[in-house]
């Protein structure tokens, strides 16, 4: 290296300035309040005092004046303050911080002044107190005495308290002699990557975060500064040519600006070392020590809390729709395959997890740095068992021969003594061996090889291959026969041979063999030597590196690249940092969970599925708007009847005269009588129609007089029931299947067959003339069908039976969907929690053992699905032999006890026996309206004596017990569970066929009703399920019912019109 005396001489100049400048701030730094609590940084303080230390006298005063000093200083010119005195107690100025003006700051000079002692130092109250205040970005912990929590307690609620935010910790340890509060303060502030400042008024143990910082670069400074005057020796003269290499060497013995440094006693005997640790690759280490092998990965934590999106189709959008369920109450998370998964975030949990990932990254951070230390830096681990190394002594390396000596002493002094054999060959253009073959790794031996280093001398070119064959062949001749045998190529450039062809060779060498071939690269400034001789080949560094990464890459070795200016790449380090990167972004994709659950809102607004006041109604009549049915479709009937009815009001009625055999003929006729006036209707209703009126008049014996008669001939009428049209709610509605079906049964929406029917059955009389019976006249105009063991008369038509259809087939299509509703979720297990106070009771007897994880799962969807979402007070019991319950008394359904239940659940585990009796006994929760006791089987005890025992509860506390079966196979305990649910006016369900109706369910939906027999429901042993779905039996049989005899109709129409045709065709 070159460099004029005008460029050393600015250098030292400007190595001046810098330390002059760091004296400066060191002097700046001992002034005023800077000595006392250092400098304080943020915007918004809040300042938290302990009063444990104080005493009335001189030291009161003398604190009361430093902090009055703080606070004309550096507080009052902060935008927010809140100021605090801990000492057992807490006592605040002010219940939240305030923007500092000329008020503010006059009561904080008060509040400094009536400042009492008090006792303990309770520290962390101090801190529960102020952390949760986000307003805060800077807390000053001025502490006189050792705090009453230790370091850990204290240490792990800061942290969880800051993560995710930006709030600087500043400690204070004032005139306090005890080292412990040094020690736990001081580790406190690094743990939360704060400041620290310790004050003694007799100047005494005085240090800071700020101090150590400047001391550390001016010591530095001035290190550098005094190598450079001793190595450089002014003289006169452009050029410092001449001392090139003096200059080299002097670089080389500066700490720590050279990477190779050259002890004094190099040719001396070796040091040799024997290795504390085991060396490994870094690959081998993280399979111990990685974040996977300590199940740390990110995926493995969040996994038994990560649910995938619900997706279904629904039928009636003919499209494929996902649940909002989870996304409204969980946070949605993309996987490592791309799926994105909701996930129950457990801020515990996760606040652990990131502890334990820093306390991982610190351990690599260990390992890098123990990487990057003595040998290590430049052979990197050396593992093997058997080792040969390979040292480039070409021409072109003459400047460098004695930097490669001391990496290969490095080497044999720190981790060859423990190898079990070893050789070194040296190569130029000619292969060098320092033995024959592999000898053991012995002091002697490595004292022996050492001494042989030191006699190398460069010459030749680079002949990379022959080293190679001569190490493979020769050393390595019986590789087959050994374990854990390795290569170490020391070198400087590129090969005289091809990257190609090297590569195939160590690749055909070490395939199927326990060895491997590792290149360690040192990277020099010139390409020639001194005499000027170019090498065989020339290459760059960066083109160098990848040649020999080829390489190491076909013999699966390792590749180090170093310089004097430090390590440049390491496959060691950079798996290493890479597990750091790693640790660091699961660390980042924690926060952001952190961070998005304190964004959301804490208060959901969930909207109730049910109007308050109304728990089993699914909208407000006030609400529904009132439809009006429409009138039946005119049937040919009707239209007859509503012609001639019109047409006898606008006819007027004439009525017949007569007159007798003697009248006169100056006797008037009898005139027509005119319409009779009719009344205008004003009342709501229609009025009935009024019978045809018939008036006769007529003369009678006495003279002209005139009699008249009035006759009424009630019209008959035809009464026809027409088909409903039905509307129901499209949203479903928490409650009981028996319940739903009082409102929405086909015989509270009028929709049974039979109704829609005339009381017009098929009659025959006796005919005495004829001497037998024979049918009614009309009996050939309207087809008959047997109904219920009655031959009737269908006088239908066929508009009509297909409007009902219509109608039906909409309430049986709303049935079905009524039934996949029940059967997804939660509900297919627990059916529909219709209570708001619910206790939810779980057998975890060694016979759950099998079904508990899937209980876990349907348990977790319960408390999420219903109780949270429906704001449901809640409780959960487990019992096996002994009985457990999850809190003490009933708990609202908020996000953070739901967390707390999740996480309670899955502590559940199989054992013992089902001890039913006692854990319905054990139940005192007040206000609880009903149980839902989840068993696989009958109990233990007696279940007469059970039945009794709750016959006598219940009539202490009414209180339901809804049953749920997770096994239907003993029909024993089937049995007894629906008595049990019957007693107590509860329902009883059960899990089984709950895929065999969803699959139902769904053809149902999509492929509609063509065939009225399949598919079917199968049977369901549950109370909701089996009442619906022997609802949609019947609704279906009265489809089937009504499309057949729409047939027959339309049928039996085809045939009356080809019999009228075929008369007129004889008549004509």
């Amino acid at each position: 290296m070159e460099f004029t005396e005008e460029i050393v001489t600015d250098f030292e100049s400007t190595v001046s300035e810098v330390i002059e400048l760091y004296q400066h701030r060191i002097q700046w730094l001992l002034q005023d309040s800077r000595k006392v609590f250092g400098v304080i940084k943020g915007t918004k303080v809040g300042l938290l005092v302990d009063v444990s230390h104080l005493s009335y006298g001189p030291r009161l005063l003398d604190f009361q004046k430093n902090l009055l000093c703080l606070i004309d200083e550096q507080l009052c010119y902060k935008k927010q303050l809140y100021c605090l005195s801990f000492s057992t107690e807490i006592s605040p100025l002010w219940e939240s911080p305030k923007t500092i003006n000329v008020h503010v700051l006059r009561e904080v000079r008060q509040w400094i002044e009536e400042l009492e002692p008090g006792r303990g130092c309770n520290l962390l109250k101090a801190l529960r107190h102020v952390l949760p205040m986000k307003e805060l970005n800077s807390l000053v912990l001025i502490v006189g005495s050792c705090p009453d929590q230790s370091f850990e307690i204290l240490c792990d609620y800061t942290q969880q308290c800051t993560l995710g935010r930006k709030v600087q910790i500043h400690t204070v340890i004032y005139d306090c002699s005890n080292p412990a509060s040094l020690t736990v303060l001081k580790n406190l502030a690094e743990a939360v990557r704060g400041c620290y400042h310790c004050y003694s008024s007799k100047g005494e143990n005085f240090d800071s975060s700020d101090f150590h910082l400047l001391l550390q670069e001016s010591q530095k400074a001035k290190d550098l500064l005094k190598s450079i005057k001793q190595t450089f020796q002014r003289r006169v003269g452009d050029l410092l040519g001449s001392e090139r290499a003096d200059v080299s060497t002097a670089f080389a013995n500066t700490e720590p600006s050279s990477f190779f440094p050259k002890p004094p006693k190099h040719k001396g005997p070796l040091v040799i070392q024997t290795p504390g640790i085991l060396g490994k690759t870094s690959a081998d280490w993280l399979k111990t020590y990685g974040l996977k092998a300590k199940k740390l990965d990110l995926y493995q934590v969040l996994a038994p809390n990560a649910f995938s999106p619900v997706e279904d189709f629904v039928p009636i959008l003919k499209k494929t729709v996902s649940s909002t369920l989870h996304e409204a109450m969980m946070m949605q998370f993309e996987w490592y395959d791309g799926t994105i998964k909701n996930i129950h975030v457990d801020l515990p949990v996760l606040y652990n997890y990131q502890k334990l990932l820093a306390k991982m990254v610190r351990i690599y951070e260990k390992r890098v740095d123990w990487l990057s230390v003595a040998s290590r830096r430049i052979w990197g681990s050396v593992y093997e068992r058997r080792v040969v190394i390979l040292v480039d002594i070409s021409v072109t390396n003459s400047t460098y021969i004695s930097h490669i000596q001391h990496s290969l002493r490095l080497l044999l002094e720190e981790q060859m003594s423990d190898k079990d054999s070893f050789n070194i060959i040296a190569f130029g253009s000619d292969i060098v061996p320092w033995q024959q073959e592999l000898l053991p790794s012995q002091p002697e031996n490595l004292e022996k090889a050492w001494r042989w280093v030191l006699s190398l001398e460069c010459k030749g070119s680079r002949n990379v291959l022959s080293a190679l064959r001569r190490a493979v062949e020769v050393e390595f001749k019986d590789k087959d026969k050994h374990k854990s045998q390795g290569l170490y190529l020391l070198t400087t450039g590129i090969p005289d041979q091809e990257t190609h062809t090297i590569s195939a060779y160590v690749a055909e060498a070490c395939r199927g063999f326990d060895l491997q071939l590792h290149v360690c690269l040192f990277s020099v400034t010139k390409g020639t030597d001194s005499s000027g001789i170019i090498p065989a080949r020339y290459a760059n560094p960066t083109e160098t590196a990848s040649a020999f990464k080829e390489i190491v890459q076909a013999a699966n070795g390792r590749f180090h690249w170093f310089g004097e200016a430090g390590i440049f790449e390491s496959d060691d380090i950079s798996s290493i940092i890479s597990e750091m990167e790693k640790a660091k972004n699961y660390s980042q994709k924690c926060a952001f969970l952190v961070e998005s659950l304190k964004q959301r809102s804490v208060k959901q607004s969930v909207k109730p599925l049910t109007p308050e006041g109304h728990s089993n109604v699914l909208m407000r009549n006030e609400e529904r708007k009132k439809q009006k049915v429409p009138s039946p479709k005119p049937t040919a009937v009707l239209k007859d009847v509503k012609d001639n009815h019109g047409a006898e009001r606008n006819t007027p009625v004439r009525v017949v005269a007569w007159r007798p055999p003697s009248a006169r003929a100056g006797i008037p006729p009898a005139q027509t009588v005119k319409e009779w006036p009719q009344t205008e209707n004003k009342g709501k209703h229609k009025p009935r129609k009024q019978a045809e009126l018939s008036v006769s008049v007529f003369y009678t014996e006495e003279g002209r007089n005139v009699g008249t008669i009035y006759q009424r001939y009630p019209k008959a009428m035809h009464i026809r029931k027409s088909v409903c049209s039905v509307t129901l709610p499209k949203e479903e509605e928490i409650c009981s299947s028996k319940e739903w079906l009082t409102k929405y049964s086909i015989k509270k929406l009028k929709l049974e067959l039979s109704r829609l029917m005339f009381d017009c059955t098929h009659q025959k009389k006796t005919v005495e003339c004829l001497h037998k019976k024979v049918s009614a006249k009309y009996c050939s105009i309207f087809p008959s069908r047997e109904i219920n063991g009655v031959v009737k008369h269908l006088q239908f038509h066929p508009k009509e039976l297909k409007s009902y259809t219509e109608q039906l087939g909409n309430v049986l299509q709303r049935y079905v969907q009524r039934v996949q509703w029940l059967l997804s979720g939660s509900r297919r297990l627990f059916g529909t929690i219709l209570e708001a106070n619910v206790c939810v009771l779980v057998d975890t007897s060694g016979s759950m053992g099998p079904y508990l994880p899937s209980v876990t799962k349907e348990l977790t969807s319960l408390i999420w699905e219903q109780l949270r979402k429906n704001e449901v007070r809640f409780n959960l019991l487990r019992f096996a032999d002994n009985t457990e319950s999850w809190k003490e008394y009933l708990v609202e359904a908020a996000d953070e006890s739901c967390h707390d239940a999740v996480q309670w659940v899955s502590t559940c585990h199989a054992h013992g026996s089902s001890c039913i009796l006692a854990a319905l006994q054990a139940l005192s929760f007040q206000g609880v309206e009903a149980l839902y006791l989840l068993t696989d089987g009958k109990p233990d005890t007696s279940c007469s004596l059970i039945l009794k025992e709750i016959e006598r509860l219940i009539k202490k506390q009414d209180i339901k017990i809804h049953t749920i079966c997770f096994s239907c196979a003993d029909r024993g305990a089937v049995e007894f569970l629906k008595k049990l649910a019957s007693q107590t006016g509860g329902r009883f369900h059960c899990s089984s066929a709950g895929e065999d109706g969803q699959s139902a369910a769904h053809r149902i939906l999509t492929e509609g009703l063509d065939d009225e027999d399949n598919p079917v429901f199968p049977y369901f042993e549950g109370d909701d399920l089996k009442k619906l779905t022997q609802e949609v039996a019947k609704a279906r049989s009265f489809l089937k019912q009504a499309k057949s005899w729409r047939l027959l109709l339309e049928k039996w129409n085809t045939n009356q019109k080809d019999d009228s045709g075929f008369q007129e065709s004889v008549q004509d």
